[in-house]
């Protein structure tokens, strides 16, 4: 019985916490996402080399040689290298891609959500027209316009990215709208701006909190598809960018693809098992139990 009191007298916030602790496949991706930020911030403290030097024989396999443990590519750089440095740059990517979208799809939501009538019908008519475009490529011609850099690929991926973000943060304004603080605030003279962005997109976080999460994981696929494509930016290494450059020796040199793919796969699985996490903790009926 006490249990049950403490549990109803939590915060939200304090009840989500202790919801996601007790999820174990979230905190094993809690677990390989921080081994893979730390690797890719502070492994070449540990990991000297350059990713883009040539150190060796082009498509020395793993193993073979004890300097360079996962081997070398179709130029002869070392692909643990390439890992380390090319971390970085992916993880930028799908964050900085997630928060455009993230930042695009609130706004067009609860501006949608909230007012209603014309304003509501021209924002989703918008967000439609960009939903029933093909993402990838939309993508691809937004950063062949532009100068394919790491900026151009984050924006461009967020530009087609946002939709999906708008209609879930409409959909959660107008079920709040209608509520009786929001009501009040309206009562106490509260402009609509402050309505908007103080009281009622806080309530809409959590599911939002979920769908940035799952975004970044989608951004660094997207990332790394635009680099296999040849669209990425040649001067920064990337994971995608090891892929991309090393395609066409897959057949001849199996580990120049597999290793920054498993490298991709781990950090998307990790967010996802992250993302999943935070959905059964912010559900209020998972909580119940």
């Amino acid at each position: 019985m006490s249990n049950m009191t403490d549990h109803s007298a939590e915060s939200p916030a304090l009840e989500a916490w202790r919801m996601f602790r007790r999820n174990i496949p979230a905190l094993f991706g809690v677990a390989i996402l921080a081994l893979i930020i730390v690797l890719t911030l502070y492994g070449q403290l540990f990991y000297d080399g350059d990713a883009f030097d040539v150190v060796w024989a082009p498509h020395e396999g793993p193993g073979v040689t004890p300097e360079f443990p996962l081997g070398t590519d179709y130029l002869g750089r070392d692909i643990v290298a390439g890992l380390l440095t090319g971390g970085g740059p992916t993880l930028a990517v799908g964050g900085a891609a997630a928060l455009i979208t993230m930042i695009i799809g609130i706004s067009m939501g609860a501006l949608a959500g909230y007012y209603g009538g014309w304003v509501d019908n021209l924002l989703m008519r918008v967000t439609e027209f960009f939903q029933v475009l093909p993402a990838l490529l939309f993508a691809m011609v937004l950063v062949t316009l532009f100068s394919p850099s790491l900026w151009t690929i984050a924006i461009a991926i967020g530009v087609v990215s946002w939709p999906q973000t708008a209609r879930l943060t409409r959909a959660e304004f107008l079920k709040i709208k209608e509520l009786e603080y929001v009501t009040a605030a309206r009562a106490i003279g509260a402009r609509n701006s402050r309505i908007i962005w103080k009281v009622i997109l806080p309530n809409a976080m959590p599911p939002l909190i979920v769908s940035a999460t799952l975004t970044i994981g989608v951004a660094i696929l997207f990332e790394a598809g635009l680099s296999f494509l040849g669209l990425g930016d040649p001067n920064v290494m990337s994971w995608g960018l090891m892929i991309g450059a090393n395609r066409e020796y897959i057949l001849d040199a199996w580990w120049p693809v597999t290793f920054p793919g498993l490298a991709i796969f781990f950090t998307v699985f990790a967010v996802s098992l992250i993302g999943d996490g935070l959905n059964d903790a912010f559900n209020p009926k998972l909580r119940e139990r």
